[in-house]
């Protein structure tokens, strides 16, 4: 894990002080809400529907347990006792005082933490797969490349004033557990068949109003060009991107009005220009990065095989929850758990201040103190060995946080909505909580197998609707609250944008519809083992609009 060296220490304190500077001077009046509001968006601070609300920067998703703890009594003293993940491996904070926030970020800088560069027309987080560093199937830590993009891109004086906001994610497997081509820039780190390190490169990805997938503009980039590469890219879009229209600003959209073939020309003549200049990584200056990310030294536990397959025989419960919470780790008698905040019938991606404390002293237990946090709104412990799952399950148990649903209908994900969100136009949660009850029963939920829901409350969509394989939209339409379906979306290594089904329905009717949709799938799927997905991909949309709208109103 990347640890802080003397100069960002320095820098993130003097950056404390400056905004405590800035909230005292609004505080008095001197700064009116205008002139303040972009210098709190520098620090992630937002100002919501009800209060204001601090986002917190996860570089790449990765904590330790010392700052997880932290993060517990923030909200614990500074909150209302929880805190929120995000889609982009944040934390946010919805209800701090702005007097408090000063004293909030001191504390956040005490464990290396910040909220620079969480908001604003800069480069974002930079998030990568969180399993990375893990996982069986991956062929290299991306983490250490999110890393050099994140001291890269902090206050980058060429890129501070982008025309939009700008995104990058990073993953080292086949299997995308990071959603890269739904990014302004998707990296996936492979190898060649020389065995050397690179990225296929993918550019002009994006949600929100106009959605579209990324495009490809590099099969193999190698590792030392990656910041001369990703600098030509962002000179090109700084250049060239609209900003007459903030719809129409993102990167996907110059892809889109200029067209790939063009684009990629201008970015590589300006690569050209600078791909051999002090930019280019040297071998001496990855390897120091790849030295922070070691992967621990783990002792062998083989007789955790024996203990999973026995208490897997005399324990339903922590039978389903190890068939989806754990997944296959690069030591065999290590796996890795993904602790779901997906409760039935709670909040998507919550966790209270004791929950947050309880999985820190998990991670110190049983996952040499590291935790991730997903994209997909839930928590992982990246170190697990086999034979202290049945210790950590009963333990999760007791906490509330041991639901056998990773991927499953229930593991939905959701952005605040209405309920906190000046932005929204219907609430999300709500909806999440009821259809979160409605397919509760452990069963059911297997029974009908992988199958992702993703809510937005708006157009924006932070909720991921777009690549959900249900989506839902909420959108406002003569003071009601209507919610439009998408269906067949996926943010894997086979993105696809979801169709939309029709006409919107009421909340009141909206999680009667997604039943439709469930038991459509479930009576027409050609085997038990045929995903929701594949089934939507091979039958197409007509069953299900049928089922939803009836033949006549299809056929009108």
């Amino acid at each position: 894990m990347y640890r802080y060296d003397e100069f960002d220490r320095e820098f993130v304190f003097a950056r404390v002080e400056q905004f405590r500077d800035q909230v005292s001077r609004r505080l008095s009046g001197e700064l009116s809400e205008d002139h303040f509001k972009p210098l709190r968006l520098m620090n992630g601070v937002y100002l919501q529907l009800h209060a204001y609300m601090l986002r917190i920067a996860i570089p790449y998703g990765t904590l330790s347990s010392r700052q997880m703890h932290k993060l517990a009594h923030i909200a614990r003293v500074y909150d209302r006792g929880y805190g929120h993940f995000t889609t982009r491996q944040n934390l946010q904070f919805n209800w701090p005082k702005l007097t408090d926030i000063p004293a909030i970020l001191e504390e956040l800088a005490e464990v290396e933490m910040h909220a620079i560069q969480t908001s604003g027309n800069c480069i974002r987080n930079v998030t990568a797969d969180h399993f990375a560093g893990a996982a069986r199937d991956e062929v290299a830590d991306p983490r250490p490349y999110a890393e050099i993009l994140r001291q890269w891109s902090s206050l980058h004086p060429e890129f501070s004033y982008l025309p939009r906001k700008f995104k990058i994610a990073v993953t080292g497997a086949e299997a995308d557990r990071a959603a890269i081509q739904v990014h302004d820039i998707g990296l996936h780190l492979k190898e060649n068949e020389q065995g050397q390190r690179g990225f296929a490169v993918y550019i002009g990805g994006g949600q929100g109003r106009t959605p579209m997938i990324a495009k490809k503009v590099r099969d193999f980039l190698p590792e030392a060009d990656l910041l001369t590469y990703i600098t030509a890219i962002v000179r090109v879009y700084n250049l060239h991107g609209r900003r007459d229209n903030k719809y129409k600003a993102r990167i996907k959209i110059l892809v889109h009005e200029t067209g790939l073939e063009d684009l990629q020309a201008q970015i590589e003549a300006e690569w050209q220009v600078i791909k051999d200049s002090d930019l280019k990584l040297p071998e001496a200056d990855i390897a120091a990065i790849n030295a922070y990310f070691a992967a621990p030294r783990l002792p062998e536990r083989a007789e955790g095989h024996g203990f999973v397959a026995v208490t897997r025989k005399i324990d339903a419960a922590f039978a389903s929850w190890f068939s989806r919470n754990v997944t296959a780790h690069k030591h065999p008698d290590y796996g890795v758990v993904t602790i779901s905040l997906k409760a039935i019938g709670e909040i998507p991606g919550d966790a209270s201040a004791d929950q947050m404390d309880i999985v820190a002293d998990l991670a110190e237990r049983f996952s040499q103190s590291e935790i991730r946090v997903s994209h997909e709104q839930n928590l992982v412990l990246p170190h697990v060995a086999l034979a202290d799952l049945p210790a950590l399950h009963a333990q999760l148990q007791q906490a509330g946080l041991a639901t056998a649903n990773a991927g499953l209908i229930t593991d939905i994900i959701a952005c605040p909505g209405l309920d906190y969100c000046a932005l929204a136009n219907a609430r999300s949660i709500p909806v999440a909580q009821r259809i979160s009850e409605r397919f509760g029963s452990q069963a059911r939920q297997e029974e009908i197998g992988d199958l992702k829901i993703k809510i937005s409350g708006c157009i924006n969509a932070c909720g991921h609707h777009h690549v959900g394989h249900i989506g839902i939209l909420g959108v406002e339409k003569k003071g009601e609250e209507l919610y439009q379906i998408t269906l067949g979306g996926s943010g894997d290594e086979q993105t696809s944008i979801g169709d939309i089904t029709g006409r919107g329905f009421s909340s009141e009717t909206v999680v009667d519809a997604i039943e439709t949709v469930v038991n459509t799938y479930l009576s027409i799927r050609s085997a038990p083992h045929e995903s929701f997905l594949e089934t939507y991909r091979r039958l197409g949309a007509q069953p299900f609009k049928t089922a939803l709208y009836g033949e006549a109103v299809h056929a009108a």
